[in-house]
């Protein structure tokens, strides 16, 4: 359908960490707009482009062949500029400058704080779109790119148990998610593994060592620990750098390295405590990457969608929530109160079916 002069001008905009699925938002904001007959612009580079004046007109064209490509065709940056008032003042006007009505973002928590800063200075409608692989936004069941984030890592070690297997080893696999355990969780589960470490949680060393030391005893020669990166670690590494810090005398030395991250801290700590052959696996940003399973280019179209309904609406400072599996518009504030939790229930499960 074709644009009309007179109607409501969207921008759009992906913001933050990329995720898979971004592109399928993207898609279905500009082609869902066009068909209530608004012209769409896209902002390329996040808020950092913003700033920079990096906005184009979109056409439904522009959408083609991109619902199944990882990553975000607009980019997407990070913009120390725009955390300041004056960066803010400067976006709002550029927003306003180029007659935009509306504004949508697809990010994480801290693209929709920005976005809630943002609406001090500018007078438009503004709504977000969940998108990060962590699945961590409270008011929210799911953000896009944590299926296949998940679907990634258990291909990942799937691979991995093949060697576990073959030279009796053990993997302490490290997965993303920020300050978050819902990747470790999900991998946890689906992939089989023995036992799972999240930032949710205390894990006592010597309990740890005993569940472990258990399978071992019940035959099992290999196996695989999903270890969340925001993890904390284990306690005698947490003292052994607090005396790093405290004596940097060169003959003292810390168990780990500061720089070291939580999978290689438990291996470091579990090896003189199990009889297993220890290894360590850091997956890293692969698990942002890839082709989006259709799940998220589902999910990621159901929220473009339900966008530019709300802003249709008439709704402001809102984002698009699922809850009990349906969309529905949820305050933006709510997203910014803290990490959305965990079900205590796979913690257990998890553990369960890993004995």
């Amino acid at each position: 359908m074709g644009n009309r002069k007179d109607d409501k001008r969207i921008a759009v905009l992906a913001s933050g960490g990329d995720s898979p699925g971004m592109n399928a938002a993207l898609r279905a904001v500009v082609r869902a707009a066009l068909w209530e007959h608004y012209q769409v612009f896209g902002i390329q580079n996040g808020y950092e482009g913003l700033l920079h004046n990096e906005i184009r007109e979109l056409t439904s064209r522009d959408m083609g062949l991109i619902i199944n490509q990882g990553g975000t065709m607009l980019g997407t940056a990070r913009s120390a500029e725009f955390q300041t008032r004056e960066g803010l003042e400067k976006a709002a006007r550029i927003l306003h400058e180029h007659r935009i009505d509306a504004l949508c973002v697809v990010g994480g928590d801290g693209s929709f704080r920005g976005l809630m800063e943002l609406s001090e200075f500018y007078k438009g409608q503004v709504v977000g779109i969940p998108g990060t692989i962590d699945n961590d936004i409270p008011g929210t069941e799911y953000t896009i790119g944590f299926d296949t984030a998940v679907q990634t890592a258990v291909e990942a070690i799937d691979k991995l148990r093949d060697t576990a297997l073959s030279h009796g080893r053990l993997f302490f696999v490290e997965v993303m998610g920020r300050n978050s355990g819902q990747i470790a969780l999900s991998v946890a589960l689906a992939s089989g593994a023995e036992d799972v470490i999240i930032p949710e949680e205390r894990t006592d060393v010597e309990e740890f060592a005993q569940r472990l030391e258990a399978g071992r005893k019940k035959g099992k020669r290999f196996g695989i620990v999903v270890v969340a990166e925001g993890a904390p670690l284990p306690r005698e590494v947490e003292r052994a750098r607090v005396l790093r810090a405290e004596a940097p005398d060169p003959n003292v030395k810390a168990a780990i390295a500061p720089e070291e991250s939580p999978a290689f801290a438990w291996a470091e700590v579990m090896r003189p405590r199990i009889g297993m052959n220890i290894r360590v696996s850091v997956l890293g940003h692969i698990q942002r990457g890839g082709r989006p399973t259709s799940f998220d280019r589902v999910w990621g179209s159901r929220t473009g969608d339900a966008a530019i309904r709300f802003i249709k609406q008439g709704l402001t400072g809102v984002f698009t929530a699922m809850r009990g599996g349906h969309i529905t518009p949820a305050y933006l504030f709510e997203a910014t109160r803290g990490v959305r939790a965990v079900e205590p229930e796979m913690v257990q499960l998890v553990r369960k079916m890993g004995s």
